[in-house]
């Protein structure tokens, strides 16, 4: 029975698009490949220019090494890359072996930002070879439950990558099924703020056995001393928690004869939750310029939750992003849910004022427009009303691509819903598709 728990929900995944065709995968590994073509030819431009001597120009190269969801192999159906440099280090090792410390004693703080990230992913690979199916599962919950974004002060992929890898070493022999029961159960009674951290015999043991400083601090799997970047706080700490708990709740009983994983994967009823949201509505003059300007206030967003919690309370600040078909202007808008009984008692002035003071310092680009407003649950439209979705289709997660003009599709069954996007050649896309 518990073979067939788990083979059910590998075809949901496969039935919601997070599964790569072969296809697919094929058009990501030429992608890379000519990116690192492209970084090559860079690499030797930038030697010549410099007037290096021929037979150096002629041995220096460059690569690419994966991270995120691709490093781990759980990559879905979007395509965004992110590029993130380090150098000149590597410039004539092109097969490296990055746990190497003789690769790593020279590294500045800079490069060992973005290599850190490198690092995690090959150390979670080396130590839990065959995560995919299990990591796939669990960032795709997070997501429908809202609790997936770092940004947002929820986990990001790093955290669900060293969880998931956390529970594959404590109950290696047992199927994927039984994996995501005993992962809602380890979560939902772990002591916080005890670290979690795998198993590596290359690392020395921790001597302090909790991290104060953290709500959940996860360690980093290079390191005996650096945790997971962590914006986690008094009220996200709080829906995590809960929701881990009705994971185990819904999981602790695998072979229940009406047992359904689209009840564990329904999407979060933000509207059934709470009575009042905090809109916050971002626009921007020009399409090309609201990209970098959501990116910015989304940098800043603790700040607001922190503000929030002092004067309201817990709050749910959904990592979901919305669009109004009536606007004209580029736009986004998101929906944060509120306390019940201290909405009343908001300055929102106050907090508006607060949250402009930090985003106002620092950012080099056009400034945009901002306007926070509390509004009813009945305000909300239904585009934003999770709770209105079919369990089977597929929510809109990804970031829009900005900086391309595309006419939105719209879902037949959900009013002003966007399912994905046209472009101006008339190919159907998805947001934040095309390399």
């Amino acid at each position: 029975m518990k073979e067939e728990r788990s083979l059910s929900l590998l075809q949901l995944m496969v039935n919601e698009g997070l599964v790569p065709s072969p296809e697919e995968e094929e058009n990501r590994k030429t992608v890379i490949e000519k990116l690192k073509q492209i970084v090559v030819a860079w690499v030797k431009r930038v030697a010549w220019q410099r007037r290096l001597p021929k037979q150096d120009i002629a041995v220096t190269s460059a690569t690419l090494l994966t991270y995120g969801s691709y490093g781990l192999g759980v990559h879905g159906s979007e395509s965004d890359i992110d590029a993130l440099c380090v150098g000149p280090y590597f410039a004539t090792m092109v097969n490296l072996d990055i746990l190497n410390p003789v690769f790593l004693r020279d590294i500045d703080e800079t490069g060992w930002k973005s290599l850190s990230r490198v690092l995690a992913n090959t150390q979670i690979c080396r130590l839990v070879p065959d995560l995919k199916s299990m990591l796939r599962c669990v960032k795709f919950w997070a997501k429908r439950r809202g609790v997936y974004g770092n940004l947002n002060g929820f986990l990001g992929g790093i955290h669900l990558a060293i969880l998931a890898a956390f529970v594959c070493q404590c109950d290696p022999f047992v199927g994927l099924s039984a994996l995501i029961s005993h992962f809602f159960k380890k979560f939902a009674f772990w002591p916080w703020p005890r670290p979690v951290e795998l198993q590596d015999e290359t690392l020395h043991p921790t001597l302090n056995p909790t991290e104060t400083r953290l709500y959940m601090p996860i360690r980093l799997p290079f390191s005996s001393y650096e945790y997971c970047h962590s914006n986690i706080t008094k009220s996200t700490f709080y829906k995590i928690r809960t929701e881990f708990l009705r994971g185990h709740n819904l999981t602790k009983d695998l072979l229940k004869f009406d047992f359904d994983w689209h009840n564990v994967l329904e999407p979060f009823p933000y509207t059934k939750k709470y009575a009042w949201f905090l809109k916050i509505f971002l626009s921007a003059s020009k399409q090309d310029e609201l990209g970098d300007w959501v990116g910015w206030i989304k940098s800043r967003f603790c700040c607001l939750l922190f503000k929030l919690e002092e004067v309201q309370g817990l709050c749910d600040p959904n990592p979901a992003e919305y669009i109004d078909v009536n606007i004209a202007d580029p736009h986004v808008i998101f929906y944060w849910g509120l306390q019940a009984g201290k909405t009343n008692a908001i300055d929102i002035k106050s907090v508006k004022d607060v949250f402009w003071r930090n985003i106002s310092t620092g950012y080099q680009g056009p400034f945009g427009k901002i306007e926070l407003s509390i509004v009813q649950a009945s305000q909300v439209p239904k585009s934003a009303q999770f709770d209105t979705l079919s369990q089977k289709k597929k929510a809109c997660w990804k970031m829009m691509d900005y900086h391309q003009r595309r006419i939105p599709i719209y879902s037949q069954h959900v009013p002003q819903y966007i399912v994905g996007y046209v472009s101006t050649n008339g190919d159907p896309e998805y947001p934040s598709a095309g390399v």
